[in-house]
């Protein structure tokens, strides 16, 4: 258990949106911390999310919370299963997901080698998960052992975690916070290095960290970037595995991922397939060139002391004067050549890198960058000089003759774009780009439209991105369709408008299905190819008239209850058929001690019935509706038809002259509202004057306005 700090963002016993209680802290993050917590509705256990306030308007941060409750679509038990986002009063922006009982891989690690057995039974499971989640077009990219949880600490019941709030937007970028190693390259693929990454890379990093709980040690690849890619184009060391956990690794990790296992599917079949003798080992991991350089020094150990003959002195002695002649020259000639001098000559003697790769780019918040190797110190300084940061290296490696040059070709137009990244391995190159300008990106993919430039080979792909569309733009249309109280627009993501993959939402209440449609249609107009929510509920005109007088108040803590008269069975619903009794309760919360209680009904008709107080029901003081009751305490203002006949009350029978929805509206005042007592029932335009004459007077007492509807319909 992780000791919780003062600064942490919630402590052990708070409550979140009044449902989740905080047990436990399980973990920090460079953008999220991880909660224990339990549903005090359900009593189920949950793991809360909660990104870090500073980020909580950080559009790169806020689109991976959203789509990584998108996740929630997977169903396999190897995946946790995500519920949605939330937002609390003071802003902190938290995702839900299920609560899995049980050691993480990391732990797993630091305690030392697992058995291969074990190993096996987890490839088996969270390569069914993967499976689950490829087919849905979703990449972990992401995989490590701290991303692994073994429920109950059983390898069967391995579940996968946290697909992504710490990955950059970019495809194939590394898993970082800012520019912060964040130690995930001992499990990434190599082809993410360049940017190309599919589901052959969980692949590969599922049998990476398999490998790494085997030995009790993470791989160890290089402290820079440039250290890791070279090392990644290494098979990894599988010396000392057990069959056939060797072979499995071997296939799983294979650097090429042209010839590694495919899929997840294709993991599973390896698996399927392991007993069977019949299955064909798999060739040899080709091993690493190894470079011997001769010695041009005579051996002190084969000298000897016995003089030549003056015979032997004279047959020997011209070769012997040709031979050192030669080793003169021999020498002369290595010394220039190391010394550079031979550079005007033979070209300058540069080390060998193998991969040659080299990345520029510009991030959508940040400098121009280049990171890898040129083959020239003429282009290198063109390349310097058309970015902010660069961290070059001279060298020479398997590339074309205009290598430098094209590389000046592709990176000079890419200028004018907002975000793009160039990566090159050899002379495999991939370009990508974003542009909100609809002219710049045809004009970049018509220039590279027959290929990239000398002896690239690769694909350049240019992007049109929507601009920003903004916030104000879509409240100055809302507002003209507001024709039953206020409408609110919620979803964009970029600070003060909507992103291109924002969703713009709309929520409130409508008069007519009519409203609806238009206010849709015009949406369309200016939202581009965004989506579009409109979670409004259509009322109808009497309920508008009244809900266009309400007073401007917050939402407080009352909640309604519905009965079906004569059974008493729970209506939660709040839906009721012809011929049915609704029994309504409001249930005054336990934190509601003090002031006065008002709720009315507005019926389809277009009636309002005053159900708290009335004439027959004049005492709606709260301290007296609860008699000395403590907790949440039900007041009944709508009977059963029994009771009423009984003992008095208002009482309803739905019958089929008026079917639709009615609203159910609580006040709670610090004094009684209105001059003095409504009448049971009056219309709904008297009761919205009577609300406007009185706004003024009741503005300062009214603490909070609840509502809830009420639908009959046919059986």
């Amino acid at each position: 258990m992780m000791s919780s700090r003062p600064s942490d963002m919630f402590q052990p016993g708070d409550l979140l949106n009044n449902t989740y209680r905080i047990e436990m802290l399980l973990g920090r993050g460079g953008t999220s911390d991880v909660y224990k917590a339990r549903s005090e509705i359900s009593g189920n256990l949950v793991a809360i999310k909660v990104l870090k306030h500073e980020l909580s308007g950080n559009e790169d941060f806020t689109v991976l919370m959203a789509r990584e409750e998108n996740i929630r679509e997977i169903r396999h038990d190897a995946v946790v299963r995500y519920s949605e986002n939330h937002r609390t009063p003071d802003g902190h922006i938290y995702l839900l997901m299920d609560y899995v009982d049980g050691p993480g891989l990391d732990k797993k690690l630091k305690q030392g080698p697992m058995e291969a057995a074990d190993l096996l039974i987890i490839c088996r499971r969270v390569a069914e998960g993967l499976k689950a989640a490829h087919a849905r077009n979703i990449v972990h990219r992401d995989l490590s052992p701290d991303n692994i949880i073994l429920r109950d600490g059983d390898p069967a019941q391995a579940v996968i975690i946290d697909f992504g709030i710490a990955k950059d937007t970019k495809p194939g970028a590394e898993t970082i916070v800012g520019n912060e190693f964040a130690g995930k390259y001992s499990y990434a693929a190599p082809e993410q290095m360049a940017g190309q990454t599919d589901a052959r890379a969980d692949v590969y990093a599922l049998g990476a960290l398999l490998l790494a709980n085997f030995r009790g040690a993470a791989p160890s690849l290089g402290s820079n970037p440039m250290e890791v890619v070279e090392n990644k184009q290494k098979a990894l060391n599988t010396e000392g595995l057990p069959e056939p956990f060797q072979r499995l690794i071997q296939r799983m990790c294979d650097p090429n991922p042209d010839t590694r296992l495919g899929s997840a599917a294709e993991v599973l079949s390896f698996l399927d397939s392991l007993d069977d003798p019949q299955t064909p080992e798999t060739a040899p991991l080709q091993e690493e060139a190894t470079i011997i350089v001769p010695s041009v020094a005579p051996n002190p150990a084969e000298r000897h002391d016995t003089k030549p003959t003056p015979t032997e002195t004279n047959r020997s002695k011209t070769p012997l004067l040709a031979g050192l002649a030669g080793l003169v020259l021999v020498v002369a000639a290595l010394g220039a050549y190391f010394s550079g001098a031979l550079d005007s000559v033979l070209g300058p003697n540069y080390p060998q890198a193998d991969p040659f790769t080299l990345i520029v780019e510009k991030p959508e918040s940040g400098q121009t960058r280049a990171i890898g190797n040129m083959p020239s110190q003429d282009s290198s300084d063109a390349l310097a000089a058309l970015v902010e940061q660069a961290d070059l290296t001279l060298a020479q490696g398997d590339i074309s003759d205009t290598w430098g040059d094209d590389i000046l070709a592709m990176v000079s137009p890419m200028m004018e774009l907002q975000n793009w990244r160039l990566a090159v391995s050899n002379n495999q190159a991939k370009l990508s780009g974003v542009t909100t300008d609809p002219e710049l990106a045809a004009r970049l993919n018509a220039l590279f439209k027959e290929g990239l430039p000398g002896g690239m080979t690769g694909r350049a792909e240019i992007t049109y991105r929507l601009p920003v569309l903004p916030i104000a733009q879509v409240r100055g249309l809302v507002g003209g369709f507001e024709d039953c109280g206020p409408l609110r627009v919620t979803g964009g993501t970029s600070g003060g408008g909507f992103a291109p993959d924002d969703t713009v939402k709309i929520t409130g209440t409508l008069a007519e299905p009519a409203t609806r449609v238009q206010l849709f249609d015009n949406l369309r107009k200016i939202a581009g190819t965004r989506e579009i929510a409109l979670d409004t509920e259509v009322l109808n005109p009497a309920l508008c008239v009244v809900e266009t007088a309400l007073p401007k108040a917050p939402t407080g803590d009352l909640e309604v209850a519905f009965q079906v008269g004569g059974d008493g069975s729970p209506n939660p619903s709040g839906r009721f058929f012809v011929g049915e009794n609704p029994v309504i309760d409001v249930v005054i919360p336990a934190t509601m001690t003090s002031g006065y209680l008002t709720v009315s009904i507005l019926d389809v008709s277009g009636n309002v019935f005053h159900l708290l107080p009335n004439i027959s029901r004049q005492d709606n003081a709260i301290a007296n509706l609860r008699a000395g009751a403590a907790g949440p305490v039900p007041v009944r203002v709508a009977y059963s038809l029994a009771d009423s006949a009984e003992n008095g009350g208002l009482a309803f029978r739905v019958d089929d002259s008026t079917l639709g929805k009615s609203r159910i509206l609580m006040l709670h005042s610090t004094e009684p509202l209105f001059a003095g007592l409504r009448p049971t029932s009056e219309s709904a335009v008297g009761f919205a004057e009577s609300l406007k004459e009185n706004s003024i007077k009741d503005e300062g007492l009214i603490l909070s306005l609840d509502s809830r509807i009420l639908e009959t319909a046919l059986p």
